[in-house]
């Protein structure tokens, strides 16, 4: 499995401690990438600017992915552009807040 994989599988388990939802389900990562030196650049969003949770979340995220067997370095940029929007969130999201 790829270095991108493994992360990206690892951040399944960050939940948004608000809904309840992990942050990949919610669609707030936007890129996940690797260099050769398998050092990790997460470009993500949060659900508002104003997030309560957003030390929670970030602090969760690189937490998470320093357990990843192989990971150098760890870079995750806040963006909010685009801006996230419910229509980010997968449908497994979606069954699990009640909106399919």
């Amino acid at each position: 499995m790829s270095l991108k994989k493994k992360v990206g599988a690892a951040l399944f388990e960050v939940i948004d401690p608000e809904l309840g939802i992990n942050i990949m389900d919610l669609g707030l990562v936007y890129d996940i990438t690797g260099d050769a030196e398998n050092n990790v650049k997460i470009i993500m969003t949060l659900t508002t600017p104003g997030c309560p949770m957003h030390d929670s979340i970030m602090n969760g995220v690189k937490r998470r992915v320093e357990k990843v067997e192989g990971v150098g370095e760890i870079e995750v940029d806040l963006v909010w552009n685009p801006a996230w929007t419910p229509d980010q969130i997968s449908d497994r999201g979606k069954e699990q807040l009640g909106f399919a």
